[in-house]
Order: structure tokens, then sequence, then C-alpha cells
């Protein structure tokens, strides 16, 4: 799969390319050299080609050096390292989240579980936590009661995540004297409208500003970023990766010059303008071969401002411009030093339910590209003391169960299984994701629910279900299959607790499916 390839990228192999490309030219020329001698012709013929040659290979591996993560042994030629006091991190919320809709009918898209465990906000906040960047703002606007309740229980200096003399603040859209009744207009609106934070006292030693996304899923040393930022002297350096056809359209893509300076910078392009923003993506220091497959240079949505610059931005330069990737950055290009910066690893952008879904069942591959666990960079999340799983007579391939989980008799293939889950006896369940429970209901309150024939939290007895999302404290009854055999795309059968979204089954949040109920 082409994404695949993205994800796979990796600077050290990028670089191999480059010096793979350059020794096969080497090659080629001592073939001319042989060619040379016998025939005769010798001196500047052969010091001609061998120079062009050198000049050719030596471009390359500049550019690839500017954009790629530094190496160590170039640490002596950097500037002065970069200090993750003086970096401040603007976590934006996003927006009302519609292509992630019904999981974001009562939450915001960073209060979205993921992994079994986790929510997608954890994902920027311990990047920040694991770059040593302990100043970290979150800004929100709807429904973000649940992001708010999973930050204070998670984020606090009761839990054990110390952040010194840092802070980590959630930020509500409110209505001021300044901007009257208007929320959040766009991404550069938000940061404009608490602008003025980065001026308080506790901000006084802050250089440089990371705006990040809150959906999306990766691992990255914002201080390498930042450092390539420094070493550049740029004003906004914008973190970026090679894309291809299918999905180009999706990000902002840019232009780049030989210093990996943006020369031209278009958001969400489509038709002729998608064709005019395609370049060969060797610049980058990937082969031929990959360059062919991904002839887009694409915007993860991820920056770096200098502080001073931002608020130039923002307040004088374009006071009116509400939105980074579609008006400041593309504007920015042409007065300002903005240059880019390639992340090596995987990368994905929750945006949509597909893309959701995907990424959660990935997780569960052998060599996923992506794992929550890594002993030096740990992904954090609410501790929530639960016991282990207890499976008894189950059948579980290629899954990940999480913990407080109870299985019986069940079959689990290629699934998420979420904490707090229940699966009761003889349910089958396959390319699925079950976001858990909040609560634990006794076994005495799951009887007189039973009895009463009402159906307990859960999945029930003999229910089926295949390439589907349940989502959190849903009451799923005996004898449900849920498979959407017709193959519907779309549909909103909300009425009956659910809805299709591209195909996939996708149960509300707190819904109740009937016993026998048919999909």
């Amino acid at each position: 799969m082409a994404a695949t390839a993205v994800r796979s990228l990796s600077v050290p192999a990028a670089v191999s390319a480059a010096s793979s490309d350059a020794a096969s030219r080497k090659a080629f020329s001592g073939e001319k050299v042989a060619g040379f001698a016998q025939s005769g012709l010798k001196g500047k013929a052969l010091r001609c080609e061998s120079k062009k040659v050198a000049v050719r290979a030596a471009k390359k591996a500049a550019v690839s050096a500017v954009l790629a993560e530094a190496a160590p042994q170039q640490s002596a030629a950097r500037t002065k390292r970069a200090d993750p006091k003086s970096v401040v991190a603007v976590i934006l919320g996003g927006g009302a989240g519609t292509r992630l809709f019904p999981l974001t009918k009562t939450r915001a898209k960073p209060a979205v579980p993921i992994g079994g465990a986790y929510r997608l906000i954890d994902v920027p906040m311990s990047n920040c936590i694991n770059s040593g960047i302990n100043k970290v703002y979150i800004l929100t606007q709807f429904n973000s009661a649940s992001l708010n309740r999973h930050l204070a229980r998670t984020y606090n200096f009761g839990n054990g995540v110390n952040f010194g003399d840092g802070f980590v603040e959630a930020l509500a859209a409110t209505q001021t004297p300044a901007t009257g009744s208007n929320w959040f207009q766009g991404t550069a609106d938000a940061v404009r409208q608490f602008s003025w934070l980065f001026e308080d006292v506790k901000n006084k030693h802050v250089e440089d500003v990371v705006i990040l996304s809150g959906d999306h899923l990766y691992r990255m040393d914002y201080m390498d970023f930042v450092q390539k930022h420094k070493d550049t002297n740029a004003d906004i350096t914008i973190s970026v990766l090679p894309m291809d056809d299918s999905r180009a359209s999706d990000f902002g893509l840019m232009k780049i010059d030989e210093s990996g300076r943006v020369v031209s910078f278009a958001e969400k392009p489509k038709g002729a303008d998608l064709k005019a923003m395609e370049v060969d993506t060797s610049i980058l220091g990937i082969s031929k071969e990959e360059a062919a497959k991904f002839p887009y240079i694409a915007s993860m949505g991820i920056y770096v401002f200098k502080k001073d610059i931002l608020l130039k931005l923002l307040r004088w330069r374009f006071p009116t411009s509400n939105d980074f990737g579609g008006e400041i950055i593309p504007a920015s290009a042409a007065e300002y030093n903005v240059q880019a910066y390639l992340f090596g690893g995987y990368w994905e952008d929750i945006g949509t339910i597909k893309s959701f879904f995907d990424a959660n069942l990935n997780l569960t591959d052998t060599d996923a590209k992506f794992r929550f666990y890594d002993a030096s960079k740990p992904i954090y999340t609410s501790p929530r003391y639960l016991p282990p799983t207890q499976i008894e007579r189950c059948q579980v391939k290629r899954s990940i169960i999480s913990h407080g989980c109870f299985l019986r008799d069940c079959t689990v293939d290629h699934c998420i299984v979420g904490i707090r889950s229940r699966l009761e006896n003889g349910v089958i369940l396959k390319d699925t994701m079950v976001v858990g429970a909040d609560f634990y209901e006794t076994d005495a309150e799951r009887a007189a629910l039973l009895a009463a024939g009402k159906v307990p939290v859960g999945i029930g007895a003999n229910s089926i279900i295949s390439n589907a999302i349940v989502d959190k404290n849903a009451r799923i009854g005996q004898n449900v299959i849920l498979e959407n055999k017709d193959h519907v795309v779309e549909a909103d059968r909300s009425t009956e607790g659910f809805y299709i979204r591209s195909g996939i089954t996708v149960v509300l949040k707190n819904a109740t499916i009937a016993d026998g109920t048919v999909v």
C-alpha cells in the first residue's frame, strides 16, 4: 500500500539510497574512464566528467543533510543546542470533527480514544514531555468536557508527571471585547486570540513556538525539529514528508529550493493546481523509485515559529487571516525564511473514520510501524489502576487486549479490545475496534438487567461483529450480527444505535443494540 511506503521512510535509509545512487554514478564514471583511455581521450574530458558527477552528488547530499534529522557527527557544525525551556508548545484541539463523526458526537477530536487505552491528545502531550518541553497550551472549542477531564486527570502535578517550572493549560474559546461574539475562526485565529500569553512573565524566556495538531499519530522529538529551525535561522519551519497522488490533495503541498527553503505553498490543491505542485522528491534524499511513487512534498500541519515573527504575522502583517495552512504560510513563503524539515518516521493524520479505523487495526500487526510502547519515549495516559484482563477458553489472534477486560469462550481476530470490555460466550469479533467502558457493572446488576429483558454493558452471548467500531459503554445484546453484508457505504441508523461510515459500522457511545439485531 502506498501509505505504508511513506510510513517506512527513514532518514538513514534515505541517506543510504542517496549514497547508493552516488556510488552507481561513480561506477558509471569509471566505465567512461576506461572508454576514454581505450580511445586515447584523456585529460580535460575525464576531469570535466568527474567534476560534473561530483557536483551533482554533492548537491543532492547537501539537500538531504539540510532537510533530514542531523546525524550526531554533524553536531559540531550546528549552532548552539536549542534549549527546551525556550520553547512553548500549542496543541490545537481542532474543529467540530465532522469527518470523525459520530466518534466526535460528544467529544473533541483530541479526546477520541485510540489503541485500547489512550486518547489522541496523549500523542502530542507525550511527545512534548519526551522532548523536554514543559510549557504546553491546549486550545479547545468543541465538546471539550471529556478532553478537559482527561487532561486534568493525566497531566497534573499529582500523577508523577512533573513539569517543574512549566505548565499544562487548557484554553477554551471565549468571547472578549476584542473578539466580540466570534469563536475561533481557524487555526491561526485560535492562536491569535491567546497570543497575549506569549508575552506573559512566565514566557519571557520563550524564543520559539511549536504549533501542533491534536489528531495525529506519530512519535517525534520536537527539539530536533526546533534545532533545524535554529540551524537554518528560519522564521518558520514546517515538518514535511513525501506524499503520493491518492492523498496529496488532502494536504498543504510545497516546493523547495536546494537549501530547503519553501518557495511555493498551496493548501489542499485540486486538479491542475495539484499537478502544478508535483516535484522531484529525490531532493529530500529518497531514491528515484520512491520519488516516482511520492511526487509531492506535504505539510504535516506541524510548525515552529520564532515567537516575535509569530506575533508580527498574527497581529500586524496578516491580522485578518484565520488559517495557518490556507493563508499565513503561503503568504509568508515569499517574504520570510520558511524552511522544510523532513520527518522520517511513521505519521498518520487521524482525520476520518477510515483513517482512524485503519490506524487502530494496524497497531495489531506483527511488524506494526507504530507502537505505543517505547521504554525511552513512552506514550502517557490516565492511570486507571485496573486489574489484569481475564481470558477464559478464548481464541485470540493478532489483537490487542487492554487491561481490566473479561473474555469468555469467544473468538477475537485482528481487533482492538479497550479497557473494561466484556465479551460473553460465543462472541466472534473480527476486524473490529471495541473502545471499552467507563465503569463496571457487578454480576448482580448484570443478572438483574438480563432478568428484566435489558442489555448489560458489553457484547452479549453469540453475537458476531466484523468491520466495526463499538464506542464506549455500548450495550450489544445476544445473537446480534453486525457485518454490513449488503456493503452499505453510508447510512444514518442512529435511532437503532449506529451509523455506517465509509462502509464501517460505528455503534454509538452509550447505545443499546437489541437482542437479535442483524445488519
